[in-house]
């Protein structure tokens, strides 16, 4: 992290805090964007994948699977990234939003939403909708290539990007398991819980990392079915976007997880944005969502 960022956060905490209220602000202040169409990849109400054609009325176009954040809680739903898909949708590419259980709402526990993930059901729901999506995809978005398919995701749903690009390295007896790589193009995760270790040594989203696997008894157990630090290396073209200003998920977690590739013989693309926190990464109103687009295109096209 530069000086200046690494000294304004620890010299000046107030305004840090405040700046990053209001970039989250402007990220949450568009209105949602409804899909062109919705198709279900399961029974459960969150089970369902939004899909919106491109903007430009493209008729074969790089598709981006977009799985959101919001620490694996029920608060926040695929809604609020809806702003950022479209505007992924307006600059040519045929965008999918996913759904999946989250932490809270029914789960059995912490139904005020404040309990992170549900397992395995958070997990099952990715695995199971990857699956889904070459067949759901040809129905509902033609104009999707997906032969040059990218994931994305922000947050929390970065690490799910990161964690569903390494199901090919996961134990044998994960149901999740696959016998070869997802066929993607890239991995795209911007800001993402990318070591869950590290990312509990910072307390990011209060311990949402340990709450996903359950809590300090099956933290360690569940690790390595989980955590994208351990499943390396994908053999999958990943770049990480993260700002240096971030206080939400700290540039330390993302130099972690960039760090435990090359160690394990991959080489991961790090692009750190100067003065930028957690939030500008999905919003349109701010210079680092067009850094976003950017990096996707230059996987997908």
């Amino acid at each position: 992290m530069p000086d200046d960022d690494a000294a304004r956060i620890a010299a000046e905490p107030d305004a840090v805090a405040a700046r990053a209220a209001a970039e989250e602000q402007s990220a949450f202040s568009h209105p949602p964007v409804d899909p062109d169409t919705t198709a279900a990849y399961g029974d459960h109400p969150d089970q369902v994948i939004d899909f919106y054609a491109p903007r430009g009325g493209e008729e074969s176009a790089p598709f981006v699977v977009v799985l959101h954040g919001g620490a694996w809680r029920a608060a926040y739903d695929r809604r609020h990234i809806t702003p950022f898909v479209d505007f992924l949708a307006r600059r040519g590419f045929a965008v999918a939003n996913v759904e999946y259980r989250r932490g809270g709402a029914g789960s059995g526990e912490g139904d005020d939403g404040s309990v992170a993930g549900r397992w395995p059901d958070t997990f099952d729901d990715i695995a199971a909708a990857l699956d889904a999506l070459p067949g759901l995809v040809r129905e509902a978005l033609p104009q999707a290539d997906a032969r040059r398919t990218v994931i994305t995701g922000h947050s929390a749903g970065g690490h799910l990007a990161l964690w569903a690009a390494a199901r090919h390295l996961l134990p044998a007896d994960a149901p999740w398991h696959t016998e070869r790589p997802a066929p993607l193009r890239g991995v795209v995760a911007l800001a993402p819980i990318a070591d869950f270790a590290v990312a509990e040594k910072l307390d990011v989203c209060a311990g949402a990392a340990l709450q996903l696997l359950g809590g300090e008894g099956q933290f360690a157990e569940r690790q390595p079915y989980a955590d994208p630090a351990l499943l390396l290396p994908t053999g999958i073209a990943t770049t990480l976007v993260q700002g240096r200003a971030d206080v939400v998920v700290p540039q330390a977690v993302a130099e972690s997880y960039a760090d435990a590739a090359a160690k394990a013989g991959e080489v991961v693309g790090l692009t750190l944005l100067d003065g930028v926190g957690h939030f500008p990464l999905i919003d349109p109103a701010a210079d680092a969502c067009a850094v976003v687009a950017e990096e996707i295109a230059q996987l997908g096209w």
